[in-house]
């Protein structure tokens, strides 16, 4: 008895120990990567936007354990010289938030964009999304045609996956009050001891910037509320892509696709080659490079970006 006590004390210690240190690394990165834009109050929930130039709309959806900054990190500022470019905090992530009881799903946060755009009264726009972001713009397009001018995919999820890829698979906890526990114990320590092997699959073929962790806002993944709104989108992925496949028949909507024919995330075959038979008409571009393309090659990515809204009109 008096060892189970211990044993208990000392597990208590240890997580005690792991929640102060998260809570604090939590907070220097908060005080490194404040907001850097305004916030939006939204029906479900309120949004965190960077918004830069003048002209027609461009809004951009980053991907999975991201945040608005890897597009401010060097695509928004190329396009905003001709265009009005309105980078977001996806719902849950970087400093968007949920309001209570909300389902959190791919197409919830389509409808959340949706509601944006009637908000700040923009008619359509060019939707530009990268990696989960793609998903989530090829999923406004569907529910919400009206706003959508074209959609500019970048290394966009497409199809539903066998398995999460290793960079993510510690994201799969099927729990919400799990997920915050680990959140808050496990994360933070394991996203640190991980880091060299995870941006090796995240970035590779190509380096990983040096200044990824703070201009790209890569120090965010190491807040609880990151861990948990990753995790809660791809145990959202599964039931989210199956509505958005179904409904590539129906879809008129102009797509392009960009794709690193060396992505270690997601297949450039399976996503990208293999789209254009689903969703003919589909326009797919190819470069060598990897996943994050938006920070890796932003010249590319912007240039790909004016295209998809030149074309638009």
């Amino acid at each position: 008895m008096l060892y189970l006590s211990l044993m208990l004390g000392l597990l208590l210690v240890v997580a005690l120990g792991l929640v102060l240190f998260t809570g604090r690394t939590a907070g220097k990165v908060e005080a490194a990567l404040p907001p850097s834009g305004r916030f939006v109050d939204l029906t479900q929930v309120r949004m965190h936007l960077v918004e830069q130039g003048q002209g027609p709309v461009v809004l951009l959806i980053h991907g999975i354990a991201g945040n608005l900054r890897h597009f401010t990190y060097g695509v928004a500022a190329q396009l905003a010289a001709d265009y009005r470019v309105i980078a977001v905090d996806r719902p849950g992530c970087g400093y968007s938030t949920w309001r209570s009881g909300v389902p959190q799903t791919l197409q919830s946060q389509a409808d959340a964009l949706a509601e944006l755009l009637q908000t700040l009264q923009i008619d359509r726009a060019v939707v530009a999304g990268h990696s989960l972001g793609g998903a989530i713009a090829l999923s406004l397009a569907q529910r919400h045609p009206e706003r959508v001018t074209a959609l500019a995919l970048v290394a966009p999820l497409t199809k539903l996956p066998n398995e999460a890829s290793p960079a993510f698979k510690a994201l799969a906890i099927p729990y919400r009050w799990l997920r915050v526990v680990v959140a808050w114990t496990l994360a933070a320590p394991l996203t640190l001891a991980r880091r060299d092997e995870t941006m090796a699959l995240v970035f590779g073929p190509e380096a990983t910037p040096r200044d990824f962790a703070t201009r790209g806002g890569g120090l965010m993944a190491l807040r609880p509320s990151n861990f948990v709104a990753a995790s809660t989108d791809l145990n959202a992925i599964p039931d989210g892509m199956q509505e958005i496949e179904a409904g590539y028949a129906a879809m008129r909507v102009p797509v392009s696709v960009l794709y690193g024919q060396g992505d270690r995330i997601l297949s450039h075959r399976s996503n990208g080659v293999e789209l254009v038979d689903r969703l003919p008409g589909t326009q797919l571009t190819l470069v060598e490079g990897g996943h994050m393309l938006p920070i890796t090659q932003p010249q590319v990515t912007a240039d790909f970006i004016a295209r998809v809204a030149t074309l638009a009109g």
